[in-house]
């Protein structure tokens, strides 16, 4: 019996590799495993090669595996492309279609089943996904019963007679698959799990129910990978609360939707990547000016341009930061496991309310759409604050003059109110303005501002602004970084102990304003520092250098190929560079 198994899938892109995943993880959730998921997708709705990856375990995991146990193919392209990966010993199922061949030095099982066949004897060759994860599950010795369930929910809307014809494709693989084997595999058996089923989803499903728990009843977003998922789940959420998601037609017309719908009262919020990110710079600048709350979501991809629109990357930094012109005050939140993802939008909309200024949430790719098992969320923690808005009736300013709706105050935030509020009227603009938002070119009135605006910030921290796993006082290493990575440095540290190589983590989610006090005392401690992020730069090191120092003592890890990084590749290149 073993504790943890990877497993993955290849195909061509539209061949059913999505929904064979989702079938087969969804089975594997309610047995009660925690599972951790990787999808390799190409850029394109139909064609391309295709692979989508699941580990599993009896205990908890946030990483990919190094390895593979179970390849199910679809054509000899997923077996070229994805067979290395196979530990010795390890399994391939694959369709007798195309007449599948191991690669040369990989040593592995080959299972070649008519995948194809057996799906056009059932009526059509769509089912054949469910054909190759019935092979693939039975080798596993796991409830069948478990698994049609899972079907019977995929397929349920469609009718009963659906739902029988894909069990029985099931069935079939199932059959043919242990009668070649002689049964199931007894190295691949896996423990028992607590058989308790647990959340698992995607970042992007956790943020948008962050969105929504947040009290944010209006979205205004332009579809853009990997951002689309949180408009898609909210568009079926939405409207139950009496809210709604609006399309625009380009990301310039969401978030200046998103800054008037703040303005008027109403929590909003938009999500993008990178390319509409860019697009967005001037409105954000115009949040930061007018002081309007602004929410909004980037999940990193790899650029630039269009660049790899569905691959890993974390190269937004220096834009998140330091895209706007002029300067303005705004906060960066980078969650790092889909339990941040969750509280982290909360936390923005208050933060955003609190301060009248725009929150970015950051994530990248791995962690917006790398499926996994998600701890139980606390709802008691969610606490809903609006700042300074101001509810009921106003009294009258003094000589009938506008509302000081940028009034000079001891922290730098003025009192806010909603459009159409007797005695609140006032002027907004984006041009530069006095207390009442009458434009103004005064010196004295710019200083006075500008030094309002960017100060109001000067204290705030985050919930676990850096999230600090140090039990070693002066360790020879500690690895800093942002982001979906946290999980498989924490797998690479166990191995570097093994070396004897003692480490701490750091996992930085205060992007901005940088929390330089926070982070400083274990830099000073530590006798090397390994900043690793998905960029050919070093962004995240850069602004430690330019924040806390530690010139001398910083090492680069990075890795901008469009893939994430694995333990083994964080464990070698930390102990060459120790």
């Amino acid at each position: 019996m073993i504790s943890q198994l990877s497993w993955k899938i290849g195909g061509q892109q539209g061949e059913g590799v999505e929904s064979t995943d989702r079938i087969f993880s969804t089975a594997l959730n309610r047995l009660g495993y925690y599972l951790y998921g990787y999808r390799h997708f190409s850029s394109r709705i139909k064609g391309g090669h295709t692979n989508n990856k699941i580990r599993i375990s009896t205990k908890p995991i946030r990483a990919i595996s190094d390895d593979l146990d179970i390849l199910v193919a679809f054509d000899q392209e997923s077996i070229d492309l994805n067979a290395h990966e196979l530990r010795a010993g390890g399994v391939i199922v694959a369709d007798a279609k195309f007449s599948p061949t191991i690669p040369e030095g990989v040593q592995a099982r080959l299972f070649a089943v008519p995948i194809t066949a057996i799906a056009e004897e059932l009526g059509t060759s769509l089912m054949k996904n469910m054909v190759a994860s019935g092979a693939s599950w039975a080798l596993l010795g796991l409830s069948m019963d478990v698994f049609n369930k899972a079907v019977e929910e995929e397929f349920g809307r469609k009718g009963p007679a659906i739902v029988e014809k894909n069990i029985e494709a099931v069935r079939r693989g199932a059959e043919f698959v242990l009668e070649q084997a002689g049964g199931p595999l007894d190295d691949f058996k896996l423990d028992d799990a607590d058989g308790k089923q647990k959340l698992f989803m995607i970042g992007n499903e956790a943020m948008a129910l962050g969105t929504l728990a947040a009290g944010c009843r209006l979205m205004a977003a332009y579809p853009i990978t990997p951002a689309s998922e949180i408009m898609e789940w909210l568009i079926k959420k939405l409207p139950k609360f009496g809210g709604t998601v609006v399309q625009t037609e380009d990301e310039i017309a969401a978030v200046t939707m998103a800054i008037g719908a703040n303005y008027a009262g109403v929590r909003t919020m938009t999500a993008s990547a990178g390319p509409g990110l860019s697009l967005m710079m001037e409105a954000i600048g115009l949040s930061g000016m007018t002081e309007t709350p602004l929410v909004i979501v980037d999940t990193q991809r790899g650029g630039p341009s269009t660049g790899l629109p569905t691959k890993q990357e974390q190269s937004d930094i220096n834009a998140l930061i330091y895209g706007t012109h002029g300067e303005i005050p705004k906060v960066v939140v980078a969650p790092s496991t889909i339990e941040e993802c969750f509280y982290d939008m909360i936390e923005g909309f208050n933060i955003s309310e609190q301060y009248q200024v725009p929150v970015i949430i950051a994530t990248d790719l791995q962690l917006s759409l790398g499926k996994q098992t998600c701890e139980t969320l606390d709802y008691d923690r969610i606490e809903i604050n609006r700042g300074k808005l101001l509810t009921g009736e106003l009294p009258p300013t003094e000589d009938n003059k506008l509302f000081k709706r940028y009034e000079f105050t001891e922290d730098g935030v003025s009192p806010r109110v909603i459009p159409g509020m007797k005695n609140g009227i006032h002027h907004v603009t984006g041009v530069e303005h006095d207390q009442e938002g009458r434009p103004s070119e005064s010196a004295t009135n710019r200083h006075k501002m500008m030094d309002k605006r960017l100060n109001k910030l000067n204290s705030l921290r985050i919930t676990n602004a850096i999230k600090a796993d140090a039990p070693n006082a002066n360790p020879d290493l500690l690895i800093v970084a942002m982001g979906s990575t946290g999980g498989t440095i924490e797998e690479a540290q166990v191995r570097l102990t093994e070396d004897g190589i003692t480490t701490n983590r750091i996992m930085v989610r205060q992007m901005h304003p940088f929390p330089s006090d926070l982070l400083k005392p274990h830099l000073d401690s530590a006798k090397q520092v390994v900043v690793l992020e998905n960029n050919a730069t070093g962004q995240l090191a850069n602004l430690i250098k330019q924040n806390v120092g530690s010139h001398d003592k910083i090492r680069n890890l990075l890795k901008y190929d469009g893939t994430p990084f694995l333990p083994s590749e964080i464990h070698q290149a930390c102990k060459e560079l120790n």
